[in-house]
């Protein structure tokens, strides 16, 4: 993978998770290209993007990189969280979360990932794992079948779609809903991959032509947004984490389409001026700390709003997880804010964590030096 197409999904990691915390604070960061109806399908389609074919063949060590990139911080996010859950409900009377168990600490996390409501967001991370894993699999049975990556492209595409009926056709227990984001979700790791290997270097997608062809239907689309106006029309966003498609079939897929090659326009277009900004690359970089904590921090700048304004705490727990004080004025306040406090901390704990590793390195190299020493004498 060249440089500038590795820098470009860097950036295209920091505009997805600016959309992923825009959206919680639901205003549209991309005009017509509504909260919800996109931004997750283009996490996946980001990890697509990223997968080497060399995992085909190293399942083993694919597998291990997606636990210690993967779940390894998130229970550490989890015992972090069930801390901080148990101290605001000291302080405030309300607990954001589910019973303390063993099976809200283990398993919950691979079913809903609701167990506590300040990292809910994180639900994502335990659902990337699966279905890239899945997708792993997948793949290689199909290869093992046929090389012919339209073969390839049609199953992921009839899998991605068919999830969506299953929502009305079975219950949607918790195991069915593992099921359904991870067929749905693999569709667009697929799509990365296709368009990493055979449309990025081969095909222009980002002409004139495809700009007009896509503002338009997504324009046809807005028209019938039923986010506006609940009387009518179709609804443009869907909730994946609860397997959620409103009653539409291929809207999900199509806003899901449209939204990706959106964000990869705009990608495209401001990359040279922001290439550069260590910012922007320091967001890209630490997206996982940004999903785990940006939540975190409305509740605080919330908590210092009530007390500014001389409202009671308990106040917050009238509300969900999501609530800000008065949104009207403060919506873009909370963006700023936490999108800045989340990606400095990130980048604290990423350096951290190197820290960590260098000595916890050393010690096991002296150790090892000693026990050798102690062997010889």
């Amino acid at each position: 993978m060249d440089k500038v197409f590795s820098n470009e999904m860097n950036v295209l990691k920091a505009l997805a998770i600016l959309l992923v915390v825009s959206g919680h604070l639901e205003f549209s960061l991309l005009g017509i290209f509504p909260p919800y109806s996109f931004q997750l399908a283009l996490f996946f389609f980001i990890s697509g993007c990223l997968f080497k074919d060399k995992y085909l063949n190293e399942v083993f060590t694919f597998v291990e990189r997606r636990i210690k990139s993967l779940l390894v911080p998130y229970f550490w996010y989890n015992l972090f969280y069930m801390g901080v859950t148990i101290l605001i409900a000291k302080l405030t009377g309300k607990f954001w979360g589910m019973p303390l168990s063993f099976k809200n600490f283990f398993v919950t996390p691979f079913l809903n990932g609701h167990q506590f409501d300040l990292s809910c967001p994180l639900w994502f991370v335990t659902q990337l794992f699966m279905t890239m894993i899945t997708f792993l699999f997948l793949f290689r049975a199909l290869n093992s079948v046929t090389k012919n990556k339209y073969v390839h492209l049609a199953f992921f595409t009839v899998l991605g779609v068919l999830a969506i009926p299953f929502q009305k056709l079975f219950a949607v227990t918790p195991v069915m809903l593992v099921v359904i984001r991870t067929m749905f979700s693999m569709f667009f790791v697929y799509l990365g991959y296709f368009y990493t290997h055979f449309i990025k270097d081969n095909y222009n997608i980002f002409t004139p032509k495809w700009f007009g062809a896509v503002f338009v239907l997504q324009s046809i689309l807005w028209m019938f947004n039923r986010d506006y106006d609940p009387s009518h029309g179709i609804g443009l966003s869907y909730v994946l984490v609860w397997a959620r498609f409103d009653d539409q079939l291929f809207v999900p897929v199509i806003t899901s389409l449209t939204g990706i090659w959106a964000s990869l326009f705009v990608v495209k277009i401001l990359y040279p001026y922001v290439k550069d900004i260590k910012f922007i690359q320091d967001m890209g970089r630490v997206t996982y700390h940004i999903m785990a904590n940006h939540l975190l921090v409305m509740y605080i700048m919330t908590a210092i709003f009530l007390y500014i304004h001389g409202i009671p705490i308990s106040e917050r727990a009238n509300h969900d997880i999501y609530w800000i004080y008065n949104p009207v004025q403060t919506t873009y306040l909370y963006f700023v804010v936490t999108m800045a406090a989340t990606t400095y901390v990130g980048v604290g704990l990423k350096k951290l964590h190197k820290k960590a590793l260098e000595i916890l390195k050393k010690v096991v190299y002296n150790i090892k030096k000693g026990v050798r020493i102690a062997v010889r004498t």
